[in-house]
């Protein structure tokens, strides 16, 4: 590592940022990856954490990561081709991971482009175990046949709502609500909106949108009450969200699936939805490291 700067990420410029998405470009194309590092979650307020290793003025290696919970760290990260198997990802993740322990970070749950050689490689020699793998998907065209109960409207969630999105959110994704409420209470953000579903009034399901710019959202957490589910909710709840991205002049809808789950996978191709990636999750506690 001689001659290596690793440092905390302070720098939001676009000269910065370019030089991220430059290297995230090159590893792709080496790679003939799908690698995505989450560029676009890097910013000074309410971003991802980052660090950065240098080589003189050349970007080399990145580390990103953030918490929803609050006890497990989401990482990406990359290193230039040219500088592999020299310590670099290790020596970024040890920094990252003295910032993680000081926030009370348990594990490690890492993302790698399951076409992704090099990736798949250096995560089973640090004997990371293999969690799920999930499809990443962007909305290629709303598909018109899509009607909705006369009864069904999407309103933006209230204070008052939390309670039955704990409720609803646990019993769809099988979380505790303790964990559940404080999943909502650390994702709380400007850019991050809560739409629940009412059918006659009665909430019946919601859905997040995180929008990552003015251009580009992400869906996700979409759930329906369990004695709900089975009538049709999911599909005219996804399309009713969609289409209201698509009037705000959103060009880009991405989300994300878990490749077992069929049903959901159905559900969004049916909308008009269409896989760009595949990612395999890996997951390691920090003492492991």
């Amino acid at each position: 590592m001689q001659g290596y700067q690793s440092i905390k990420m302070m720098d939001y410029s676009n000269h910065q940022i370019d030089q991220i998405r430059t290297l995230e470009q090159l590893c792709k194309t080496n790679d003939r990856s799908s690698l995505r590092v989450g560029v676009e979650s890097l910013k000074a307020i309410g971003g991802d954490e980052a660090y950065l290793c240098f080589l003189g003025r050349q970007l080399i290696g990145f580390v990103s990561w953030y918490t929803s919970d609050g006890t497990e760290a989401n990482i990406n990260g990359m290193v230039h081709p040219g500088f592999r198997r020299q310590g670099v990802f290790k020596a970024l993740l040890k920094r990252a991971m003295s910032e993680m322990l000081t926030q009370g970070i348990e594990t490690c749950r890492f993302r790698i482009p399951s076409n992704s050689k090099p990736g798949i490689d250096f995560i089973k020699h640090i004997g990371a175990i293999f969690r799920t793998s999930e499809f990443s998907m962007n909305l290629n065209q709303l598909h018109a046949d899509i009607s909705c109960r006369s009864g069904l409207t999407l309103q933006l969630a209230e204070n008052q709502d939390l309670e039955f999105m704990v409720r609803c959110s646990s019993q769809a994704f099988g979380d505790s609500e303790t964990w559940t409420r404080n999943y909502f209470a650390r994702t709380i953000e400007p850019e991050r909106v809560t739409y629940i579903a009412l059918d006659s009034l009665s909430p019946v399901g919601m859905i997040r949108v995180n929008w990552v710019n003015k251009d580009t959202a992400v869906i996700h957490d979409l759930c329906v009450l369990t004695s709900q589910q089975g009538r049709g909710y999911g599909r005219e709840i996804l399309a009713g969200v969609v289409k209201l991205l698509l009037e705000q002049k959103c060009s880009t809808i991405r989300l994300g699936v878990v490749t077992e789950n069929r049903r959901a996978l159905n559900l969004y191709h049916s909308v008009g939805f269409e896989i760009t990636a595949e990612s395999s999750y890996y997951v390691i506690t920090i003492h492991e490291l």
